[in-house]
């Protein structure tokens, strides 16, 4: 091999493969219509033709190999790629506006973006607790929150669209994406009700909850299995008038008077305050258990090594 980087074998020049580029207008187009939800509003802003805009954007899919878009009724959605794609220009972007910032000696002020997927049974006073040290680093952080289903949070987790997943369960081994559990912390949990339904069935706790008006989390969920496994082994049963897959929805519930219901016991002050329910008891023996998946098995990001380590010394701790 020679200084040009040119190779001979059998007296055949192999030239270098040429470099791929990125056309950075048509990057921009995809970005302007995913962000403004529509080919019109993003050709209006560019002042160009709707049939200008959406060749375009083929153009990019063409060199890309994938489609960005599907279409929903009248609407355009972004596929998984799509999401992939339109997260990398935000950064781009953003990065050409803090270059002219930068040149121009304009304080840039650009916080550090942080994506987390919060599964809906985590209860959100427990997310609020585990996310709030992000807001305690030294450089500004911009956290954006998405909640759903944790399968779903875990396939965008692989297509690197989010940093981090919060949920209350492990990674399964049916789960075939590559990412690591972590432990966050676990604790028991307390029971509450109305200040009815707290003197009614207070005392003579635990036994006191057969036949007790009872709100639940569903049963893909792990603490709904672990006190089904509790209720039976001690012998229990409850009256279930519901069952809930979103926590904020299940407390506002019981929070009307409607049922006894349960949260982690690290919450049990902020609970109270909030819906103005009573505790009734205390079990130790059922464990709420939450963690961080990351697809990194060793910690890099600053916001994710913060919240472990607050949630391990301070949340559980």
């Amino acid at each position: 091999m020679d200084n040009l980087g040119v190779t001979v074998r059998e007296n055949r020049c192999i030239l270098p493969r040429p470099m791929e580029w990125l056309n950075y207008h048509h990057l921009l187009y995809f970005w302007l219509v995913a962000r403004e939800g529509s080919v019109t509003r993003a050709a209006a802003e560019l002042r160009l033709g709707q049939p200008t805009v959406s060749a375009q954007i083929r153009t990019l899919e063409e060199s890309l190999g994938e489609k960005l878009f599907t279409r929903v009724g009248r609407n355009l959605t972004l596929t998984d790629i799509g999401r992939v794609v339109f997260r990398y220009a935000d950064e781009i972007f953003s990065l050409g506006r803090e270059l002219l910032d930068t040149v121009k000696d304009r304080p840039t002020g650009r916080p550090l973006r942080f994506t987390v997927g919060i599964a809906d049974v985590v209860p959100k006073l427990v997310a609020y607790r585990l996310l709030q040290p992000t807001s305690d680093l030294g450089a500004p952080v911009r956290l954006v929150c998405r909640e759903d289903k944790p399968d779903r949070l875990l396939s965008e987790l692989a297509l690197y669209a989010l940093d981090l997943v919060l949920t209350d369960g492990p990674l399964g081994p049916s789960i075939k994406i590559r990412a690591f559990n972590h432990l966050l912390g676990e604790c028991g949990l307390t029971f509450f009700g109305t200040s009815r339904l707290a003197r009614a069935h207070r005392r003579g706790f635990p036994r006191s909850l057969s036949g007790a008006p009872l709100l639940l989390p569903t049963d893909n969920t792990a603490v709904r299995r672990s006190l089904e496994q509790w209720f039976d082994a001690q012998g229990i049963h409850p009256l279930v008038i519901g069952e809930f897959e979103d926590s904020a929805l299940l407390n506002v519930f019981g929070q009307a008077g409607l049922g006894i219901f349960a949260a982690p016991s690290v919450i049990e002050k902020e609970v109270r305050g909030q819906y103005g329910v009573e505790p009734i008891g205390r079990v130790d023996a059922v464990q709420a258990r939450f963690y961080a998946i990351s697809v990194e098995r060793r910690l890099k990001h600053p916001a994710v090594l913060a919240i472990v380590e607050a949630a391990r010394r301070k949340v559980f701790g």
